[in-house]
């Protein structure tokens, strides 16, 4: 029986010809005894997912959003089709591999009203359906969440390894005018003292949106403004769009017409859609061309690549997106839609690895996205708003992000839409500085917002926001080496570390980065204090900033001003940190570690610390890297490090301490020990951190 829409479709003036007719797969999976279900991002919505039933499903289709709605299905910037499901017995997941358009049902009898003390097992269900393609589905058994991780791993890769550099501070904005603006910008972080790593470029640096070119005017000096940069151990990143403007004196358009790189329409000719370039002048680019365009435009080593509107965005078409029967190859393009932005991701980085003869890691951020990104750089949530809720919703989309494999991840801090308010632009800058990917971004008609222009005072509180991120940069830094090798999110659920304790099963106000620190942001407008939960029965947990310790299994309330950031190292762990911060990570590559050391009354304490040279593949073609485990035990080797106490309590104004080397040497350490707070602080031990060491107390 024939159906209107069945072998042709249309959307307002747009014809969708469904050549190979109508088309859809399904399948419907039951999760006995499951409650929660996570991941299937990006939407901008809870971590825990919710039930569909009544309501329309969780799309995934990758789409130019323009000021997106909050707690909503809806479809945003990228797609990644796997679910989580987790109780206190097993973890496992689903990937759905398809990248079609693709809905995603949720049902479950305990999102419904029953009878309270119902011996009904709890269950949830959930069907995928998808334009085209062919049912090709992984089933990660678990059972624990760190199984799942690595089995999903070894499916699709892990999160690359990025340039240290990377995990400091951006500071971007649509649009900085010109060479004197970025440098006017660059001399501000230095004049208040606020260090930041990477100024960004957004469209208008480009000679009238050619991308890969700069504008003769606005930027006629482009090396000698990245050699500035260079000479303070800075960096830059440049927009390159998937839009190519149609014009036969633009080099890039000629090479990939010559080579026949374009996306075809229906037809066979070049598809043709309007974006930034302007009007009906420009043509998708096949996402091979930007590998050949990025290796070699002879771009300065300090330039890196910022890849938007690769949903990819076409303004005229239906959904703001690429018509699904245009052409790659032989390809339609409903079949491969939401890798669309993967490609391009993945042949920006292949060109930045080029462009060093293969020596240099890439670092290249995305804003659409598919399984498998994460081999490639970083992303972000999109355009979000300068109001408190998309503040409040960054924890639960970064954490999703997660979950399935991108550890790299931020939101825009400040919000890109409107103006914040200043106490908004503090918390978002607190809380930004505690999440993967850390950039502040807005749009072109917000107002200036470089963090020195809110007063003296808010100033001073961004800077100590920024400051500790970099202060933590040693931390970041081991724990994306470890996302890297196991697949393990690098900011995460705190239930991924306490399993079975079911209070930590719907929380996304607060996360874990690594196991070892906890925080809760403030991201309600006037609050004076908030609630966190500390888990782990039987654990301690330290603030941070005051070095008070707290017992696990709680709800504590903690008291905040404007300046408070709440932060908890587990007791237990050992966290490298750099705490004399410069202008740059780079300018911090020489300065000491120091190991802040929170002791538990239940195990010893450890931690990990991982040195290389920051920027290069030398850690993996030469294996030159330092990865040292750190302990804090009772009288017994366990790795590098052994100190001989069982608790601070145990240290006396008449002690000895000496650092004993592996070849026998004994050097004594001076050392403070602070009664009132239980803290013991080492000055200068000088030993290297890649000698294996004693801290003994005589």
């Amino acid at each position: 029986k024939e159906e209107d829409g069945l072998w042709e479709e249309t959307f307002k003036s747009h014809t969708d010809t469904k050549p190979n007719g109508p088309t859809s797969i399904s399948l419907d999976f039951s999760l006995p005894g499951v409650e929660h279900v996570y991941g299937i991002p990006e939407h901008a919505d809870d971590l825990k997912l919710k039930t569909t039933d009544g309501g329309d499903p969780y799309r995934l289709y990758n789409l130019d959003v323009f000021q997106y709605e909050l707690y909503n299905p809806m479809a945003l910037y990228g797609s990644i089709p796997v679910m989580l499901a987790h109780n206190t017995q097993r973890t496992m997941g689903i990937f759905w591999l398809n990248a079609a358009e693709t809905w995603v049902d949720i049902s479950s009898n305990t999102m419904l009203d029953f009878v309270q003390g119902s011996s009904e097992k709890p269950q949830t269900d959930v069907r995928w359906i998808s334009e085209s393609g062919i049912i090709d589905v992984f089933i990660m058994l678990g059972p624990k969440p760190s199984d799942v991780f690595s089995q999903y791993a070894s499916l699709t890769g892990t999160q690359s390894f990025p340039p240290l550099a990377s995990l400091g501070y951006h500071q971007c904005r649509w649009n900085y005018n010109d060479q004197e603006d970025v440098k006017s910008v660059d001399q501000g972080f230095d004049q208040h003292d606020i260090p930041y790593d990477f100024i960004w470029l957004d469209i208008e640096h480009a000679d009238g949106k050619r991308y890969f070119t700069w504008d003769p005017h606005k930027f006629s000096q482009p090396k000698e403004m990245l050699q500035g940069l260079m000479d303070k151990k800075r960096k830059m990143v440049a927009i390159v769009d998937p839009h190519i403007k149609v014009d036969s004196g633009y080099k890039i358009h000629n090479e990939i017409t010559s080579k026949d790189f374009y996306v075809k329409n229906k037809d066979g000719g070049n598809y043709e859609g309007w974006c930034w370039p302007g009007g009906n002048e420009n043509g998708q680019t096949n996402p091979i061309v930007t590998t050949l365009l990025v290796a070699f435009q002879g771009s300065m080593e300090n330039l890196f690549t910022w890849n938007d509107m690769n949903e990819p965005s076409v303004f005229n078409g239906p959904e703001v997106t690429m018509h699904k029967d245009a052409l790659h190859g032989k390809w339609e393009h409903r079949d491969i839609h939401n890798m669309y932005g993967l490609y391009v991701q993945m042949a920006t980085a292949e060109g930045q690895i080029q462009r060093s003869g293969g020596a240099e890691r890439p670092f290249v951020l995305t804003r659409a996205f598919f399984a498998g990104s994460q081999r490639f750089g970083a992303v972000w949530t999109g355009d979000n708003a300068a109001e408190w809720d998309h503040l409040k919703i960054s924890i639960p989309m970064c954490l999703s992000l997660g979950l399935v494999g991108v550890s790299f991840c931020g939101a825009d801090v400040g919000g890109f839409f409107k103006n914040p308010s200043t106490e908004l632009l503090v918390r978002w800058y607190q809380t930004g500085a505690y999440q993967p990917f850390f950039r502040a971004h807005a749009h072109l008609d917000t107002t200036r917002r470089e963090p020195w222009l809110f007063g003296p005072e808010n100033t001073a509180l961004i800077r100590e926001a920024v400051r500790q991120r970099y202060a933590l940069l040693p931390y970041w830094y081991q724990l994306f080496f470890q996302a890297y090798r196991t697949g393990m999110p690098v900011m995460r659920p705190l239930w991924v570390d306490y399993p079975k304790d079911t209070a930590t099963f719907t929380i996304d106000d607060e996360f874990l980065i690594g196991s070892d620190l906890l925080v809760h942001p403030v991201t309600e407008e006037g609050s004076r204090g908030v609630t966190a939960y500390l888990p782990g029965a039987g654990e301690v947990w330290y603030d941070v900033h005051t070095f008070q310790k707290h017992n696990g299994a709680q709800n504590l309330y903690i008291p905040v001003t404007l300046s408070s950031i709440p932060v908890f190292q587990r007791g237990g762990s050992i966290i490298p940190r750099k705490d004399r911060v410069r202008r740059s990570s780079a300018c911090m590559e020489n300065d000491p570690y120091t190991l802040y050391v929170a002791l538990s009354p239940k195990k010893f304490a450890e931690g990990k610390l991982y040195i290389d040279d920051g920027h290069s593949f030398n850690y993996d073609t030469k294996k030159e890297f330092i990865h040292r485990s750190l302990t804090f035990a009772n009288n017994k080797k366990i790795s590098c490090i052994t100190m001989k106490i069982t608790s601070i309590s145990e240290m006396i104004w008449h002690a000895n301490l000496l650092i004993h080397f592996q070849t026998g040497k004994e050097t004594p350490v001076d050392f403070e020990f602070d009664s009132s707070m239980s803290v013991l602080t080492l000055r200068k031990p000088g030993m290297n951190a890649g000698d294996d060491w004693t801290l003994l107390l005589q």
